[in-house]
């Protein structure tokens, strides 16, 4: 079976802008695609798949209500932030019964298909998550990493901030998080050594140099593509208000784009989402590298051609 003839799976949540440019650039070249959302299984959303005797690969198929895959033949899965697993009849204990069932079964056949190229797979997006380690991987491979500390002792904090300062906090991860039913963004803030009291304790946090920064930029690395977008504002997080936001195409730094290789070879990801900031004397600081982040509202902004590359690298397409 050629590549030609594979479909694309595209896991996703319902709405989601960044996948409905990509799959509509893939039906325009002709490439079968199978959208689904994870958090529909079982509603509408059904799996069968079996391996074993002559069977050396899992075969079967994921089906939706209007479209059946043959998991032998998807050529390419973009993985892109699903919903969860949701079972509304079962009581609680019943639910993470089967949301266990749903996650080691299904998503156990989906992060196991033959010859499937993963954008990425989701086993290496949760690695790659992981602040301290991506911080980690950074730093080994040649990047600027500011100061940081993680810590849950206020004390190891205070003296962090005074020895530093100016200081920023960051949340570690960003769940869903309710105030009075809305959905709400822990910012990040700069925070100073009397704002540190004892609640530090009761989990982990991280706390990071401010870079002393002109400028920002976002480098989306789509397979061997690199895209460098300077950013500037006069915010110290630029994704709180995009109205202020003004976009020019750069080339990056010596150094940095074997940089960029090196950290997605690390956790083994084609595709990566990284921020810095740019100080004044034109240095580029590590920030993160989001393995799902998002990319699609740049091309508008700059004329890159972003689509066109993730179109490629889910076709398949040779280079």
């Amino acid at each position: 079976m050629t590549h030609q003839s594979r479909a694309v799976l595209v896991v996703t949540n319902v709405d989601d802008p960044t996948a409905d440019v990509v799959i509509n650039e893939l039906h325009g070249r002709g490439v079968p695609v199978v959208r689904f959302d994870s958090g529909e299984f079982p509603a509408t959303l059904s799996c069968s798949a079996h391996i074993g005797g002559e069977a050396r690969q899992w075969r079967g198929s994921v089906q939706t209500p209007t479209r059946a895959c043959e998991l032998p033949a998807v050529r390419a899965l973009y993985y892109r932030r699903p919903s969860g697993f949701a079972f509304p009849h079962l009581n609680e204990q019943d639910t993470r019964f089967a949301a266990a069932q749903a996650r080691y079964g299904l998503g156990g056949v989906l992060t196991s298909l033959p010859d499937c190229l993963y954008v990425n797979h989701p086993n290496r997006i949760g690695d790659a998550e992981y602040k301290p380690a991506g911080l980690a991987a950074a730093a080994s491979c040649g990047f600027s990493v500011p100061p940081t500390l993680v810590t849950n002792v206020p004390d190891d904090a205070r003296r962090f901030v005074g020895a530093h300062g100016p200081v920023i906090y960051k949340p570690l991860s960003v769940p869903l998080y309710l105030i009075d039913g809305t959905a709400q963004t822990v910012e990040v803030a700069e925070v100073g050594a009397d704002e540190i009291d004892d609640s530090v304790s009761g989990t982990m946090h991280l706390f990071q140099v401010r870079v002393d920064k002109v400028a920002d930029a976002r480098v989306t690395v789509i397979g061997r593509h690199v895209f460098c977008v300077r950013i500037d504002s006069d915010l110290l997080d630029w994704r709180t208000d995009y109205r202020r936001l003004t976009y020019s195409v750069i080339q990056p730094p010596s150094g940095i784009r074997e940089a960029l290789f090196a950290y997605l070879r690390h956790f083994r990801l084609v595709f990566g989402a990284f921020d810095f900031s740019i100080d004044r004397q034109g240095r580029w600081w590590f920030l993160e590298c989001n393995p799902s982040g998002q990319w699609a509202w740049l091309e508008p902004e700059t004329g890159l051609p972003m689509v066109a590359a993730m179109a490629d690298l889910l076709e398949r397409k040779p280079r």
